[in-house]
């Protein structure tokens, strides 16, 4: 009788936030996203990791959707 081998998916390491770079034209609002953050283990902090540092606008931590803003869309 053989054995089947199971393989256990590593569980997804989900960020609690996604990262934005909000930049203001006119009326308009432009989402870029720029990066994530985890929560630590002990509850006291958060590591942010950006994939690009941003030098105007603002950057915005929001809890990601399953939808989230597309990149580069205009949103108010």
């Amino acid at each position: 009788m053989a054995r089947e081998k199971t393989k256990i998916a590593p569980a997804l390491n989900v960020p609690d936030f996604l990262a934005w770079h909000v930049t203001q034209r006119g009326e308009k609002s432009f989402w870029n996203k720029v990066g994530a953050a985890w929560a630590h283990k002990d509850g006291q902090g958060y590591t942010l990791q950006l994939e690009t540092c941003p030098i105007n606008g603002r950057i915005v931590l929001r809890a990601p959707l399953e939808d989230s803003p597309p990149q580069n869309e205009g949103r108010s």
